[in-house]
C-alpha cells in the first residue's frame, strides 16, 4: 500500500507540474529547476520497478503584481515537492528584491500558516501562488524595525524556531486518538496538554518542524471538526536544547480532564480549563477558543 500510496502522490505531483506548464507556457513565470528529479520521478510512475526518486522536484514560479502605486513587482517562488507531497506541504521560499529579511521572514511564515490551515493534504502550488499575488506585496512596506535583525547577526547563528499550536476540535472521545495524540507528542518531542470530551482542546509545544508534523498526522484523522485556533512562533537564536526548554509552558504531553459534568461525564468544566491556562500564564487563549473573557 506504501508503494501505492507513494505511486499516487507521484502522479498527483506530475498532473499538477503538466497544469502549471500549460498554464505558464514562458520560462520567465514557470522552470523546473531539476530536471533530473522531474525525470526520476515520472520514470517511477511508469515503472512498477522504478527507484523511490532520490531527490525533491523544484521549481521556480516568478510572479509580477501591481503595487497601489501602479508600478510592478516581481516576486519569485521557488518551491521544492517533497516526495510525500501533497501528503505533507510544499516547501515555498517567496523571495523579491524589494523585501528586508525580516519582512520576507513573515511573508514566508504567513504563507505557510495559511496553507497549514487550509490545504493538508492537498495539491495547493497555485493556491500559494493566488496568495502571493494578492498579499505580498503589503510586505514591502510593513515596518518590522523592531523585529529586523542586522545581516551579521543572521549569518552569526541558525534560528530555531519554536512553536506552540492550539488545536480545536468538537469533540475527542475516540480511545485510539487520544492514544495516539500523547504517543506522536511523545515521539515528537512535544509538551502540551489534551483535554479530551466536547469541545476537544490539544496544545502541542517545541520544535517548529515537529509540531508541524504532528498538526499534518492529527488532520488526516477523521474530524467532526478541526480547526488550529492559534499558533505562537518565537525564533530562538542558537536554539539549543536549554532554549527550547526554557520556553516551554507545560512540562510532558498529559491529558487532562475536568472534572466534568453532565449526564455522561463527556462535558467539560470550561471554568477549571481557564484556571489551569491561567496558572501556565496562556489566559489569553480561552478567549481564542471561546470568544468570551475568561473569569
Amino acid at each position: 500500500t506504501t508503494k501505492m500510496a507513494n505511486q499516487e502522490e507521484a502522479e498527483i505531483q506530475i498532473s499538477e507540474l503538466d497544469l502549471l506548464s500549460s498554464m505558464f507556457p514562458y520560462e520567465e513565470e514557470f522552470a523546473v529547476t531539476d530536471q533530473v528529479a522531474l525525470a526520476e520521478l515520472k520514470h517511477y510512475v511508469e515503472n512498477e520497478s522504478a527507484e523511490v526518486p532520490s531527490s525533491k522536484v523544484q521549481f521556480i514560479l516568478n510572479i509580477k503584481t501591481e503595487v497601489p502605486n501602479a508600478s510592478t513587482v516581481e516576486f519569485s517562488m521557488a518551491c521544492a515537492l517533497p516526495f510525500k507531497y501533497p501528503t505533507v506541504l510544499p516547501e515555498i521560499t517567496v523571495r523579491s528584491s524589494l523585501l528586508s529579511r525580516s519582512q520576507q521572514i513573515l511573508l514566508n511564515s504567513d504563507l505557510k500558516t495559511y496553507l497549514m490551515q487550509n490545504f493538508s493534504g492537498e495539491p495547493c502550488i497555485l493556491s500559494a501562488r493566488e496568495w502571493v499575488k494578492d498579499h505580498a506585496a503589503a510586505y514591502i512596506d510593513k515596518d518590522l524595525s523592531s523585529l529586523s535583525m542586522t545581516a551579521s547577526d543572521a549569518t552569526k547563528s541558525e534560528v530555531t524556531t519554536f512553536t506552540r499550536l492550539w488545536i480545536y476540535s468538537h469533540h475527542i472521545y475516540n480511545k485510539q486518538k487520544r492514544k495516539n495524540i500523547i504517543d506522536w507528542a511523545k515521539e515528537l518531542s512535544l509538551s502540551g496538554f489534551c483535554m479530551p470530551g466536547k469541545p476537544g482542546v490539544v496544545c502541542v509545544e517545541g520544535l517548529q518542524s515537529s509540531c508541524e508534523e504532528f498538526w499534518s498526522r492529527i488532520r488526516r484523522l477523521t474530524w467532526k471538526r478541526i480547526v488550529l485556533r492559534h499558533r505562537e512562533d518565537v525564533s530562538l537564536e542558537g536554539g539549543g536544547h536549554v532554549e527550547i526548554q526554557k520556553q516551554r509552558k507545560f512540562p510532558t504531553l498529559e491529558e487532562k480532564c475536568f472534572d466534568a459534568h453532565g449526564a455522561r461525564g463527556h462535558h467539560m468544566d470550561l471554568g477549571q480549563l481557564y484556571n489551569f491556562l491561567e496558572e501556565k500564564g496562556c489566559a489569553d487563549i480561552f478567549q481564542m477558543y471561546f470568544g468570551v473573557e475568561g473569569h
